[in-house]
């Protein structure tokens, strides 16, 4: 794939050059006018590492600002790596959306957009609209290989993953799915999305190129396991993209897969929510999972939440409340 930074009409700017041997460590420019600085920007951190010739892979953290393991390891890398370590280019963005991880946030607080949920974005768009156009159409074009990292954030907790699709196209599903077992987290998630609608793997997809994505526990905080996990599996993708030299670090991991919408579970009323099989627990078809019980009156027998399938709790939501509507866990097989 080839740079396309030429004729792309965003007014985002980068102040690093993507070509040039070494390290450089600099910011994405986008123009910003708002009440405190007519002639802002907003300034999102960028490193480019270009070592000997070979394959450009992209990661991203920050997708949502309220998911820290993605941007903890990109840091780390991005500090380390020498060029002299490295067989090809490096563009690590561990703040993709950058206002809503200073405000600790699932959504940006300038638009309120979810940047998950706006791909390819557009140049002539709101803020976020307009950093999803630039990272789809300048720097996914560059790229071989997309890692994008995600957790739970502060409303969902997950079995600590990686995860692939099930695509149209079945050379691009097995290389995604190499990549994601090349991770190599304690599961490994053939993922079934809610809504694939507007979120940036349905978008890398479309292009042909490898993506791999995590989800690696949540809650709104990161361990000192979690971020492990996600050091160690970064560097096991890019020896996997033949970027890094060594060994692949591999440990056990479950295979899980999610073979219908079945899997996600609803609550129908709001409430307060108890979980009655935990993370990672085992499950049967019309099992209770969990109970919503009401606020507003006490003597009520509580709403029961039942599993649609056998499997294992993969996800669950993660505040002790819950509204019409929200997923309270999702139930994945075992494979």
């Amino acid at each position: 794939m080839t740079d396309s930074l030429v004729q792309h009409p965003s007014a985002v700017r980068a102040t690093v050059d993507f070509n040039e041997p070494g390290v450089r460590h600099g910011h994405l420019r986008l123009p910003w006018s708002r009440n405190d600085s007519a002639w802002g920007n907003l300034m999102i951190p960028l490193t480019v590492i270009v070592g000997a010739p070979g394959p450009t892979a992209l990661v991203t953290g920050g997708n949502h600002g309220d998911e820290y393991e993605g941007p903890l390891a990109i840091l780390d890398l991005a500090r380390r790596l020498e060029p002299s370590a490295l067989t090809g280019r490096l563009i690590l963005l561990p703040f993709m959306n950058h206002p809503a991880v200073k405000a600790g946030a699932r959504v940006s607080p300038i638009d309120g957009v979810n940047m998950n949920r706006c791909f390819p974005g557009a140049p002539e768009g709101t803020i976020t609209h307009q950093i999803a156009d630039y990272v789809f159409r300048a720097l996914t074009p560059m790229a071989s290989l997309v890692l994008d990292f995600h957790s739970g954030g502060k409303t969902l907790d997950f079995l600590p993953l990686a995860a692939s699709h099930l695509l149209p196209d079945k050379g691009l599903e097995a290389r995604c799915a190499a990549a994601a077992d090349a991770f190599n987290a304690p599961y490994t998630m053939r993922m079934l999305e809610l809504d694939p609608t507007g979120l940036f793997d349905t978008a890398v997809e479309g292009t042909g190129c490898t993506f791999v994505t995590t989800e690696l526990r949540g809650g709104g905080t990161a361990t000192a396991e979690s971020v492990g996990m996600a050091r160690r599996g970064l560097r096991n993708v890019l020896i996997h993209a033949g970027m890094l030299e060594g060994e692949i670090e591999m440990r056990p991991s479950v295979r899980l897969d999610m073979p219908s919408l079945d899997c996600y579970a609803f609550a129908q009323e709001a409430g307060m929510l108890e979980a009655t099989v935990d993370l990672g627990g085992t499950v049967a078809r019309g099992q209770v999972i969990a109970r919503v019980w009401r606020l507003d009156r006490t003597g009520a027998a509580p709403e029961d939440v039942r599993s649609g399938m056998d499997g294992v709790i993969a996800a669950r939501h993660f505040p002790g409340l819950v509204q019409p509507g929200d997923a309270v866990a999702v139930v994945a097989t075992v494979v």
